[in-house]
């Protein structure tokens, strides 16, 4: 599998890539043979329609975490000059825009079902809080200031805040990753893709087509 900062040849599936921070933004940039190496083969619809290549997707995501977040994103690819004139190069754009925009509406979907499962959690565990603290006082004025009466006065208690520890977690530390995998996939959902066809040997890569 692809990992960032792993150094990358010719065996891993036609993926090159590198990372620069330029006035236009930062890139990232592949090297493949065709378009469709960066899609599900056995994805039944049609190109612009089909999902990333898990491999691919990993890479590209991996890569864009390391970039700043306060400077927009470009996708550069590099294809031989007859590939980058296909039809599919040309929806590559297209391709990969309508992908991670539905990957993050798939995570803002998953989003909204923690807070509401974080909701409904927090609603049980007050009732089980309020229980148990009213519960805990009638143990008080039953057994008064003995220590059996110390014990399940604070036992009960602990087991009404021990009711509130999920959502509490869920609230304050669960929902940080979801929410930033949705922002990634926005910025990727928003980035600039441009092919860039192979130059000649010993000739610098000049001729830019820009797909957004």
């Amino acid at each position: 599998m692809l990992k960032p900062g792993r150094p990358i040849t010719s065996l891993d599936r036609g993926f090159a890539s590198t990372v620069r921070d330029e006035s236009a933004g930062a890139a990232i940039e592949l090297r493949i043979d065709e378009a469709s190496q960066l899609f599900d083969t056995l994805d039944p619809f049609p190109f612009r329609k089909r999902d990333l290549d898990k491999d691919a997707e990993d890479y590209i995501v991996g890569w864009a975490r390391e970039l700043p977040k306060d400077q927009p994103i470009r996708i550069i690819v590099h294809l031989p000059k007859n590939e980058s004139e296909s039809e599919p190069a040309k929806q590559l754009s297209e391709a990969l825009t309508r992908y991670f925009t539905y990957r993050a509406e798939v995570v803002t979907l998953e989003l909204k079902e923690l807070f509401r499962i974080g909701r409904r959690s927090l609603m049980i565990g007050l009732t089980v809080l309020a229980i148990c603290v009213i519960i805990s006082q009638a143990v008080a004025g039953r057994f008064g200031s003995s220590q059996l009466g110390r014990f399940a006065e604070e036992s009960l208690v602990i087991v009404g805040w021990v009711a509130n520890w999920k959502p509490i977690e869920l609230f304050l530390y669960d929902w940080w990753p979801l929410a930033r995998h949705r922002n990634l996939y926005r910025r990727l959902a928003a980035a600039t893709v441009e092919l860039r066809p192979h130059a000649p040997l010993n000739q610098p890569e000049t001729q830019v087509v820009c797909m957004r």
